[in-house]
């Protein structure tokens, strides 16, 4: 009975350096029956290798008369994770759905790549690694050496605890992609050196795509190491950090922007943080104006207040009717603000440092202000942050999709210098106070975060302007001098006709 034949196009990918004792082998040990079931190609890279690889793989050719099998050479040295970048990017141009990478030394079984890419064909995971630690020992029983057995295993323990994934082996080189799914990450960003396949595995988890591994047995013969394990564990374990930190934008690294679904500006609720000061500051029944409200998240719990809430948005929003009014406005274009003389209280959560003239937007606000009073609750990034201090002593300037090096900041402040630009605008401070770190939103609520939560607080007590994660301030602005005229005027009449 003859098979049909898959409509799935895979590529047989092998990297080769130095490979001309084993790449004959490798190329002899593919499954033939892959080669009338799936619409197939094989492609070998040899990364400029000083024996006789590319000969080799080019006699193959000749001699087996294989049509879909080609050989390319890199005339300067890519490393491990460049030549790689090259094989994926061929996968993708040439829309392959999925590509199985081989070592052209022969480590990895390839008698196992139906198994690898069924997985990814059949759409139950878009990555598949061949894993030497599924089963217990059984990397020894094939011969890998104890040290490197044992240093597996801790880095592998590590990474999982610090991304908080499960994986049994991070350090497998036998790996099937869907094509897919490497179109969809900055792979080309990686680095060209061994640890591509850490940063390759952290650009999946944090895009939250499927990983699946299948045992596959050790083999370790004659085949020379290239790698420096020192310097790998390194790089390895300093590019697990970096993605940890990238996940809830402490640090920005632009290979782990993968465009994962991003709700950027959600309520801090629940703890200590600048949403809560402000809400927990407005008084029950006051009518709040939201100035930059986004969906209406804060507006929410005021309302369970009593309170009536006007926002103000660049954008319109679903929410909107849950305003008792709703403007929307361009916050760089303040002469359009309406009157602001009915409000008790006018919230700024994280707007100014996106606004191009936060002095002229105060001087707005003051103005329209007229003589309610309003007390105006102001809370940014502080700029003053010993992580950014401490960045700043090791010559990085590090923007982000969030936190205090927003790619959208137009404007940093310091306690000093907002201080400075309120009472400039003809504001008078009632309140300033720091804010902590919101862990509870970085790591999810959780014992650690509240302990750092707490601990953060104790350090503010120390020090406001180097332990605050960003500033809070209650403002409240005096007349305007047209304003104080008129009233002067106003009152003189007054007096006038007493007298009279």
């Amino acid at each position: 009975m003859i098979e049909e034949k898959s409509s799935h196009k895979i590529l047989i990918f092998i990297v080769a350096y130095n490979a001309e004792k084993h790449l004959e082998k490798v190329l002899d040990r593919i499954p033939s029956h892959l080669f009338t079931k799936y619409d197939y190609e094989i492609l070998v890279i040899d990364d400029s290798s000083v024996d006789g690889t590319f000969e080799i793989g080019k006699q193959y050719l000749l001699s087996k008369r294989m049509p879909n099998l080609k050989i390319l050479f890199n005339p300067e040295n890519q490393g491990y994770g460049g030549n790689q970048k090259l094989g994926y990017y061929y996968a993708i141009i040439h829309n392959f759905d999925a590509v199985i990478l081989l070592h052209g030394d022969g480590q990895y079984p390839p008698e196992l790549i139906e198994e690898m890419i069924t997985p990814i064909l059949n759409n139950e995971a878009d990555a598949v690694f061949g894993s030497r630690m599924l089963v217990r020992w059984k990397a020894l029983k094939g011969g890998m050496p104890l040290y490197k057995y044992f240093g597996n295993r801790i880095l592998t323990f590590l990474q999982n605890k610090i991304l908080g994934s499960q994986l049994s082996e991070f350090h497998s080189g036998y790996r099937a992609y869907s094509v897919k799914a490497l179109n969809s990450i900055p792979f080309e960003k990686n680095s060209n050196d061994f640890h591509f396949d850490t940063e390759i595995i952290i650009q999946f988890i944090l895009k939250n795509l499927r990983i699946k591994e299948i045992s596959i047995p050790t083999y370790y013969g004659d085949e020379i190491c290239y790698v420096n394990g020192l310097k790998y564990a390194w790089h390895v374990i300093n590019a697990t950090i970096k993605g940890r930190f990238h996940k809830p934008y402490i640090l920005y690294e632009r290979k782990f922007d993968v465009g994962q679904n991003k709700k950027y500006y959600l309520p801090k609720l629940g703890y200590l943080s600048s949403h809560t000061m402000a809400i927990n500051a407005v008084k029950e029944g006051s009518n709040v104006l939201d100035l930059g409200c986004g969906e209406g998240y804060i507006a929410n719990e005021l309302i369970k207040k009593g309170c009536r809430v006007t926002g103000i948005g660049s954008v319109t929003i679903k929410n909107r009717n849950i305003f008792d009014d709703f403007f929307q406005i361009n916050l760089n274009e303040p002469a359009k603000l309406p009157e602001m003389d009915k409000f008790d209280y006018i919230l700024l959560l994280d707007i100014i440092e996106h606004i191009d003239n936060p002095e002229l937007f105060l001087d707005k606000i003051r103005e329209k202000s007229k003589r309610k009073r309003p007390v105006v609750i102001v809370t940014t990034p502080n700029i003053a942050f010993f992580i950014i201090r401490v960045q700043l002593l090791f010559s990085h300037f590090n923007y982000g999709e969030l936190g205090i090096l927003d790619f959208t900041h137009k404007r940093f402040f310091t306690f000093k210098s907002l201080a400075k630009a309120v009472r400039e605008s003809g504001f008078k401070i009632r309140k300033v106070s720091g804010i902590p770190v919101p862990f509870p939103k970085a790591i999810a609520k959780n014992f650690i975060s509240i302990a750092l939560l707490n601990l953060n607080k104790i350090l503010i007590g120390l020090s406001k302007s180097l332990f605050s994660y960003q500033i809070y301030m209650e403002i409240v602005p005096t007349p305007v001098v047209s304003e104080l005229l008129e009233y002067s005027i106003l009152e003189g009449s007054k007096q006038d006709s007493n007298i009279s």
